[in-house]
């Protein structure tokens, strides 16, 4: 397993809980500008209701509401502008994000603004399990794999040709190529071209039997990791193996391993203009990943350290 992850890291290519948000919730997000205003959003899909009684993203809220720094407020799909109006969002430093089986339903347009806002700084992004495939967390991938290829001047945003999955929201296979990539062509006259094409963000094997995982922490004196110990285990979780289709990530914080030999990238830093996404993987809305101790400090690290980049 080691000689396998050594040898992918080496080749890889490049809280309103009602229908409506209610005006108190709005005012919460508003009061106190020297909190850290995070959203929790959460498809609120039946399923969840088998580990989580209110809903996942209800359930991380109310944790996270413990923290005298925290204004949280937990908004959902089936909200007035699904939850991610204008509004709300311009008054919001962290937005957290669950995602599984409505992802086409937010827009490519929203996600898009989403991540401009991330680049302005106003807003950093954490994508929880299974919104490696939701509309913001796969527009910031394409945005990053873009700004990568362009940074060495190498190329014109006019030569460039971006090539989408040829079928959203597939599992590749452990062969196919990893996305994203890139195929030259020079001319005769030393002017070159390039297909881009876009990370498909996910991965080829998907184990949904809630075996327990073995964290590793790799960067404990990263501030997202402060007060973890060096190796834990999470008692239940969905598995998801390497390689996994992004743009290589800017900072990997701890991994996560499987008794049958998985391994797999699970806390990803990644720098956006001014803003930052980081990609949490465990999870899986019939698992209660979400009330074990340990993930909720990771997650509220997360959110006071990527808060502190904003332009708040």
């Amino acid at each position: 397993m080691e000689n396998k992850r050594r040898s992918f890291l080496k080749t890889t290519s490049i809280a309103a809980a009602s229908a409506l948000l209610m005006p108190s919730a709005m005012n919460a997000m508003t009061a106190g500008s020297k909190k850290i205003r995070i959203l929790i959003w959460d498809e609120r899909s039946d399923a969840e209701k088998e580990a989580y009684d209110n809903f996942l993203g209800n359930c991380i809220a109310d944790q996270l509401k413990k923290n005298p720094a925290f204004i949280v407020v937990s908004s959902g799909l089936n909200e007035v502008e699904q939850g991610i109006s204008e509004r709300l969002l311009n008054e919001t430093d962290v937005l957290i994000w669950w995602g599984h089986v409505k992802q086409a339903e937010i827009s490519t347009e929203k996600g898009k603004d989403i991540v401009e806002r991330i680049k302005a700084g106003k807003l950093s992004f954490i994508a929880l399990h299974s919104a490696h495939w939701a509309t913001p967390f796969v527009q910031a991938m394409n945005e990053i794999t873009k700004i990568k290829i362009l940074a060495d001047g190498t190329f014109k945003e006019e030569d460039l040709k971006f090539i989408s999955p040829t079928k959203q929201y597939t599992i590749p296979k452990y062969d196919t190529r990893i996305t994203p990539y890139v195929i030259e062509r020079k001319f005769p006259d030393g002017h070159k071209t390039a297909t881009v094409h876009l990370p498909i963000c996910c991965f080829p094997s998907v184990r949904n039997d809630g075996k327990p995982s073995a964290v590793n922490v790799l960067m404990p004196n990263h501030p997202i990791m402060k007060g973890l110990p060096k190796n834990f285990k999470i008692p239940q979780t969905e598995m998801y193996d390497e390689p996994f289709h992004v743009p290589e990530p800017d900072q990997i914080l701890f991994e996560e391993t499987w008794e049958k030999g998985e391994w797999f990238r699970s806390g990803m830093l990644w720098n956006l203009g001014k803003g930052k996404v980081f990609y949490f993987r465990p999870g899986h809305e019939t698992f209660p990943v979400f009330k074990e101790e340990k993930v909720i400090q990771i997650l509220s690290n997360a959110a006071r350290w990527m808060a502190s980049g904003t332009n708040r």
